[in-house]
């Protein structure tokens, strides 16, 4: 596990998602990519969940996660990274955006950043619809029972007003092991 440099640490939550290949090994994969960032810990990782495809629904199920990082990068740092995560995970973004909704190999979110709100060319947080995404809610409420939105207010309580019923724990216990 990489040590924190003196800088403050932030907590900060990413969303992962994947739809192609073994999304499993995908999904631990990028979480041993994220805990081994500079100035990165990765703190907690949710269960693996099985999901509907959002969007575009005509596509495999997702496995889905939350992942709990204590981070000195800033958020377009961090941000950065996870973009290069994606990439070396054999994700490819279309310049236009045309394939946002469609299947990929790994997708992560910087869902939360501490409490900060940012809103830049690029980069959105708390995540514009995090508070309407089933699928991102129940592994951040897993996670982090107490974790708040800003502008919006508890995780869980954003969680409780959407229907998380087609969200499926795999497997009894599958969460990440360094």
């Amino acid at each position: 596990m990489p040590a924190l440099s003196s800088d403050p640490a932030t907590v900060a939550f990413v969303g992962l998602g994947s739809n192609l290949g073994d999304s499993a090994a995908v999904l631990r994969a990028a979480l041993r990519a994220l805990d081994a960032l500079p100035r990165t810990r990765l703190s907690r990782a949710s269960k693996l969940y099985r999901t509907p495809a959002w969007g575009q629904t005509d596509q495999p199920d997702f496995l889905n996660a939350v992942a709990m990082l204590d981070t000195a990068l800033t958020a377009r740092e961090l941000l950065a990274a996870m973009l290069e995560i994606e990439r070396d995970a054999g994700r490819s973004r279309r310049a236009d955006g045309s394939d946002r909704w469609g299947p990929r190999t790994l997708d992560l979110d910087l869902l939360l950043y501490a409490e900060a709100v940012i809103a830049e060319p690029g980069l959105h947080v708390p995540h514009p619809h995090l508070h309407e995404r089933a699928f991102a809610l129940v592994p951040l409420v897993e996670i982090a029972p107490d974790a708040r939105i800003p502008g919006i207010g508890l995780a869980r309580q954003a969680l409780a007003g959407i229907d998380a019923g087609q969200i499926q724990a795999v497997g009894s216990d599958d969460r990440f092991e360094r």
